[in-house]
Order: structure tokens, then C-alpha cells, then sequence
């Protein structure tokens, strides 16, 4: 889901820079209302920010003008949550950015944006609604979520400086049908995994209890 650096203008990059603040502010407010959860969002949110960091390190691949990564965006999203799972894509580019790829940062709001656009459809659309997380509901938020990942990238290169860019979407769309297959069977795993350490006092802490009382998946 990174964008190729160049591709943006500086001012699409100002307006995704301003797009990317306010969201996150937004989100912010209901975390300062509750100031009791603030200690659990914030563990969950380190959490999250390691486990993304840590599988877009493992596999990425560049294709086109963009670049596939293993995201991990539905089962950091069922067990951690919605607000960690989307600050700790933020903090987790910024690391990336900084001991990695520092010329990410030009694109940090962008990329940032690629996957939190997406998470917010999916969360609001379908993760809010779930009553009880079944394997077609898996497939499901998968399916959806990474279909808006590459609508946005598809945005990203619909406004670009270059021409060409933007024929190079289809190669990288049809890529991210690998990952349609392969998340899903990592979510169900860590799902599970999950919910075998719940019953850890120190767990209570760390996972999102709401879904995981929903998470006994069923066929």
C-alpha cells in the first residue's frame, strides 16, 4: 500500500497531511472522555503497533507503483480493537519510516491513510454489526477491507503527477487477491489463539474483551 515517492505533489501531500491529523484527532476525543480506558487503549495500541510492524517486515513486495504488504489489519483489528488498530497503523508507519525507509516519511500521511480509510468502512459497515465472528464473516471483513486498501491506492494514483502510474493499478489490484487468501487463515489462527489466553488476568488487559466473547468461530 506505499506509494511510490514522487508520485504525489506536495500539495495533494499537505491535504493528505490535514486529512490524516484530523481523523486521528477525532478519534482521540472519546479516549480523553474516558480517561479509565486510556491505560488499556494504550497497551493495546503498543500491541497492535508491534504485531503490524512486525508482519509488514516479514513479507513485502513491490509491485507496480505501489507495494504489497502482510498488513494483519483484520486480526489486530478483532483483537485489539478499532481505535488501537488504528493508531497503531500510524505509530507503526512512523517506526517503519524511521529505522527503515525514512523517505516513507514524505508519504507518511498517505500511506497512513490507505489503510485507516478502509479499516473505518469496515469497522462501521460490518464489524460494528457482528453479532458472533463465523468464518464467512472472516472472508468477509477481509475481502472488504483489502478491496478498499486498493481503492484508495487506486485514488492515490487517479490524482498523481504521473500518467503512467495509474496503469500499473490493475497489476497491483490482482496482486492483493494473494492476500485475500492468506489473511483470512491468519486471522482465524490468532482469533483463536486469542481467545485460548483469555482467561490470562494480564490478557483481560491487553485484548479487546467485547470481541472476543463473539470469537468462538463457527463454520
Amino acid at each position: 500500500m506505499h506509494i511510490e515517492i514522487g508520485i504525489l505533489s506536495q500539495p495533494k501531500l499537505l491535504l493528505a497531511a490535514t486529512a490524516a491529523t484530523a481523523l486521528v484527532s477525532a478519534h482521540l476525543l472519546p479516549v480523553f472522555k474516558k480517561p479509565a480506558q486510556a491505560p488499556a487503549v494504550l497497551l493495546r495500541t503498543l500491541l497492535a503497533a508491534f504485531f503490524f510492524s512486525l508482519l509488514m517486515q516479514l513479507w513485502h513486495l513491490s509491485v507496480g507503483p505501489s507495494e504489497l504488504h502482510l498488513v494483519g489489519a483484520m486480526p489486530i483489528y478483532l483483537l485489539f480493537g478499532f481505535l488501537p488498530t488504528l493508531f497503531g497503523f500510524g505509530i507503526g508507519l512512523l517506526l517503519q519510516a524511521l529505522v527503515f525507509e525514512p523517505q516513507d516519511l514524505v508519504h507518511l500521511a498517505v500511506n497512513f491513510l490507505s489503510l485507516a480509510v478502509p479499516l473505518l468502512a469496515v469497522h462501521h459497515l460490518l464489524g460494528k454489526r457482528l453479532q458472533r465472528l463465523t468464518v464467512a464473516n472472516v472472508l468477509k471483513l477481509d475481502a472488504v477491507y483489502y478491496a478498499g486498501v486498493t481503492l484508495m491506492v487506486g485514488f492515490w494514483l487517479s490524482i498523481s503527477a504521473a500518467p503512467a502510474a495509474l496503469e500499473g493499478w490493475a497489476t497491483f489490484a490482482a496482486s492483493y487477491l494473494l492476500l485475500v487468501l492468506i489473511e483470512p487463515v491468519l486471522t482465524i489462527a490468532l482469533v483463536i489463539g486469542g481467545r485460548r489466553l483469555q482467561t490470562s488476568r494480564w490478557m483481560t488487559l491487553a485484548l479487546d474483551e467485547a470481541w472476543l466473547s463473539r470469537s468462538r468461530l463457527q463454520a
